[in-house]
């Protein structure tokens, strides 16, 4: 449910609208998959869902996504620090993102903060790797 509150978020971000196609292409899922999680979504009040005319998300549906968004963005920011590769950063943010707590969250985002404001203790930090 994560990955597809999120894509929808991308594509009315970056297209003005969200399309089961659009999903389903970018996830790599087939239409008819996609069609039945946005019929699921729009049950739980998380998107707005009308065959042949698109997905929008409701204020739920966009607090979700926002937080889910963030999540990935923090988890990729704090391994970027460390020179990690991009395919490996991606493949572990997507294990990641479904399963780390709040707080956990919170404990990542302070120590790549206080990492990128000193890059000294960053470079420490690297060289013990």
């Amino acid at each position: 449910m994560d990955d597809y509150l999120e894509q929808i978020l991308h594509l009315i971000e970056e297209k003005g609208y969200a399309r089961a196609i659009d999903i389903s292409k970018n996830l790599g899922i087939s239409q008819a998959s996609v069609t039945n999680m946005l019929r699921r979504l729009d049950s739980e009040g998380l998107v707005l869902h009308e065959k042949y005319r698109g997905t929008v998300l409701t204020e739920e549906g966009r607090r979700i996504a926002r937080a889910i968004t963030d999540r990935h963005e923090t988890l990729t920011r704090f391994l970027r620090l460390f020179g990690i590769d991009e395919k490996t950063i991606y493949h572990d943010v997507e294990g990641m993102e479904h399963h780390v707590s709040r707080p956990t969250l919170d404990v990542i985002r302070a120590v790549a903060d206080a990492l990128e404001a000193d890059p000294k203790l960053l470079e420490s930090v690297r060289r013990r790797l």
